[in-house]
């Protein structure tokens, strides 16, 4: 079985991009909402493709990430 890279997509332009990067480079990948943490696969790694707020925006997203924190490898885009 192939390792699984997760996409968590909070709503970035790039997602698609980053998805197509990845699997040029023969990197299994999928992309899955932000909200849908509690049902994600076990993954390798996981990159959360950003949103077009600011984190210091008051109605940024506060999204509990502990589930995958300290577990696999995160990247942040």
């Amino acid at each position: 079985m192939n390792d699984l890279v997760l996409i968590l997509d909070f709503g970035s332009q790039y997602t698609q991009l980053i998805a197509r990067r990845l699997r040029e480079l023969d990197v299994y990948c999928e992309i899955h909402p932000y909200n849908a943490l509690s049902s994600l696969p076990r993954a390798k790694a996981v990159i959360l493709s950003g949103s077009p707020a600011s984190v210091h925006d008051p109605i940024a997203l506060d999204i509990d990430l502990s589930q995958i924190i300290g577990k696999v490898p995160v990247l942040a885009v």
